[in-house]
């Protein structure tokens, strides 16, 4: 059988060179060449359909063969197998990308740790390109990972060529293969460096291949750029089963494990993860995780109850606002989506008699926490304009709401989830759209507090300089504020 050869295709018009070069000749596109194999022959094709029906494939039925899956191979880390969908499908290929230093390589040797634990799953192969076998175990060492059934069934390779690390993981054959990490994998028959475009995508399809073939599900450990996307070609992402993202301040204690995508479960669940001196450690309570000290004490604070999946978490947000010494207005978002918080800056400026438009503005979610959800947005306008009025939102009030650009709060999915892990977390009073579906069912020690549109939630809930509650607003609490009861 003849080794196949790489040929630099055009990724735009579809031309073929033999060597790289910058523009491509045939439709004047600038880096867009990839080396890819050229593995057989159109006419050797055609001769293999031709060969006989011996060669022609057959379909199965959707119902299948009456054979059942294989269960799923539990991580034995609770968070990591909660965003997976209960643990690792066998034959599946999961790419995990982070930030430089954020602990990648510290939550796959954890995770290669978990598998090793399981006697029924085989040992763990690592196969590192970035690190040698003894910083691997001196990892190890300080993680505590070293003894006992992980030190003695994950098995460590420093090899970059992919072709290699397949033949050894055949050989030994592994419940789980490591890799650490793509980008500086290499492929036989490609000639570009490892990281390069080619390179990446080849070694991916190959470790794909063997993970289908031998039932074992393989971990890819990616790098990401500067702007926080993946590195490498996006097919890496469409070849892949998964795509796990660690997330978080790199100076901070707390990390985030978010499912970008799954094929085998739900995207919308998140794992909440603390790094320590003894490496990564699931967070004893998630939804308390993100609150600071002086919720109710200060301006400009919001404490915000957010549902990632099937999971409540409440996520306090801090504004603040301040005059603008001179030129365009500045406007700093950390973990929240700054096209949104401009347009809410629009909706209080238009709809509730709050214009902010002129001054500085700086929004931040406590502990590092990014949330995307539409249900934040009455949490982010009540802090501006508790931080514009130097006026704190009351003691102990959770809010939870959209709000449209006519300044109307829309209700949020799974409210009563919410309410009730507030109600858990030492909450008397939560804000909320008013109910279209009736009445909000009774949570005890948790009061209802409705309100229609934005300028009466903030009627109803921001603290007057006097210390009483509602100013200028007690028509609107007897119609609007109301208890379950």
């Amino acid at each position: 059988m003849a080794r196949p050869e790489s040929r630099y295709v055009c990724q735009a018009c579809g031309a073929v060179f033999h060597r790289w070069e910058g523009q491509c000749r045939g439709c004047s596109a600038w880096n867009t060449l990839v080396e890819s194999l050229v593995r057989e022959s159109s006419a050797g094709r055609a001769a293999a359909r031709s060969s006989g029906a011996a060669g022609v494939p057959r379909s199965e039925p959707l119902a299948g063969m009456g054979v059942d899956p294989e269960p799923r191979r539990p991580i034995g880390i609770e968070e990591v197998d909660r965003v997976l969908g209960g643990g690792l499908v066998p034959g599946s290929l999961v790419l995990l990308g982070g930030e430089p230093g954020i602990g990648k390589s510290t939550l796959v040797l954890e995770m290669a740790a978990g598998a090793a634990r399981d006697d029924g799953s085989g040992g763990v192969l690592y196969a590192s390109g970035e690190e040698s076998a003894a910083q691997l175990r001196l990892r190890a060492e300080r993680l505590g990972l070293d003894r006992g059934a992980s030190g003695q069934r994950i098995g460590l390779l420093t090899e970059t060529e992919v072709d290699r690390i397949v033949a050894a993981a055949a050989a030994e054959r592994p419940g789980l293969l490591i890799i650490d990490s793509i980008q500086t994998m290499t492929a036989d028959g490609l000639q570009g460096p490892a990281g390069s475009v080619g390179q990446v995508r080849e070694a991916a399809a190959r470790l794909g291949a063997y993970a289908r073939s031998a039932g074992v599900p393989v971990i890819l450990v990616g790098h990401v750029t500067k702007d926080g996307s993946l590195a490498g070609p996006r097919t890496l992402e469409h070849l892949v089963d998964a795509v796990l993202t660690l997330e978080g301040e790199r100076f901070g204690s707390l990390r985030l494990l978010r499912a970008a995508k799954n094929r085998f479960g739900s995207t919308e669940e998140v794992g909440v993860l603390e790094m320590t001196a003894d490496g990564l450690r699931p967070v004893a309570d998630p939804a308390r995780a993100f609150l600071g000290d002086g919720a109710g004490a200060s301006s400009g604070v919001a404490v915000a109850a957010t549902l990632e999946g099937s999971r409540p978490l409440l996520v306090e947000v801090q504004a603040l606002v301040a005059p603008s010494g001179y030129g365009t207005p500045r406007r700093t978002v950390a973990g929240a989506d700054a096209n949104r918080v401009a347009l809410l800056v629009a909706v209080l400026g238009r709809r509730c008699g709050a214009d902010i438009s002129g001054h500085d503005l700086y929004v931040s979610l406590a502990g590092g926490a990014t949330v995307s959800e539409p249900a934040l947005d009455l949490a982010l306008a009540l802090a501006l304009v508790s931080s514009l009025r130097d006026r704190p939102l009351r003691p102990a009030t959770v809010v939870c709401g959209e709000v449209s650009l006519l300044g109307e709060l829309r209700p949020a999915r799974g409210l009563e989830r919410r309410a009730r892990e507030a109600a858990r977390l030492g909450f008397s009073q939560a804000l909320v759209p008013c109910s279209r579906t009736g009445k909000l069912p009774p949570i005890d020690g948790l009061e209802w507090v409705l309100a229609g549109t934005l300028r009466e939630a903030m009627d109803l809930v921001l603290t007057p300089r006097t210390g009483t509650v509602g100013e200028g607003s007690e028509d609107r609490q007897a119609v609007l504020g109301s208890t379950s009861s």
